[in-house]
């Protein structure tokens, strides 16, 4: 039987299958890192019959991103420490580290019974375990490859990484109950539209002065009313958005005025 608590976002078990679809098992991770990715996968699968499965599903795929950044960094430090020091060297983008910092914190408000094994819906459960499988198969790339996600010289960025975010945000859905609704005067749906429509033409043809005027403006917005967000995916959704107008931005600078 379903779990009601699981909401209305699936008719049946079945359509739980493409929910976790674009969850791929990196081919050359450890059977441990394959066994417990695939392990938080299933989870998210079967929390259809038990909607607490979610929750465990973030917290056990934290077991590989652990075990595979403490082994690419050659360090045995805290998990907040490690995706930091993974940050500074540029094997993961500030967007990922901070969407796996999310999961690294419900996780430590699980271990201090300030949260319970309901916290999480089996959507938003998704989206923190993409970033682990995400992370993972970065931090596995031989570091050739993975320095290709990095900065370029001069401070540009590659255009793989910027297609790769914008991949991401086309499969994330826009926040239930949010449209319509302002934040200190911005229209949610109006800013999501305009960001995401100047990157795509960032990656299409390049921006022109107008457009790079008006990307530095989408980025101020949503520096403005991120933190004004009190809702789980609603933020997230925008700070991941915020994420990769930065990355469209990068080469340009900011037009004076």
């Amino acid at each position: 039987m379903r779990d009601p608590r699981a909401g209305d976002f699936v008719l049946d078990h079945a359509d739980m299958h493409a929910l976790v679809a674009d969850l791929v098992l990196p081919a050359d991770a450890s059977m441990y890192v394959m066994s417990a990715m695939e392990t938080s996968r299933e989870l998210i699968r079967h929390s259809y019959y038990r909607y607490e499965f979610a929750t465990v599903a973030v917290t056990h795929s934290l077991f590989a991103l652990e075990h595979v950044l403490a082994e690419r960094l050659a360090t045995d430090e805290p998990l907040h420490v490690l995706i930091r020091r993974a940050t500074d060297t540029g094997l993961i983008t500030a967007g990922l580290a901070a969407e796996l910092d999310r999961g690294r914190l419900l996780r430590d408000k699980l271990t201090q019974g300030v949260a319970s094994s309901a916290a999480l819906r089996p959507l938003r459960a998704v989206a923190l375990v993409r970033a682990v499988f995400d992370a993972v198969t970065l931090l596995l790339r031989p570091p050739s490859a993975a320095g290709a996600t990095g900065a370029g010289p001069g401070g540009t960025r590659p255009e793989g990484g910027l297609a790769r975010l914008w991949e991401d945000h086309l499969r994330a859905p826009f926040p239930d109950g949010f449209r319509g609704v302002e934040f200190d005067g911005v229209d949610l749906v109006l800013l999501d539209a305009d960001v995401a429509g100047l990157v795509q033409r960032e990656l299409k043809d390049g921006l022109d002065d107008t457009g790079i005027a008006c990307l530095w403006g989408g980025i101020a917005d949503l520096d403005k009313i991120v933190p004004l967000i009190n809702e789980e995916y609603c933020a997230a959704y925008f700070t991941k958005l915020r994420a990769m107008a930065r990355v469209a931005a990068a080469p340009y600078l900011p037009t004076a005025t």
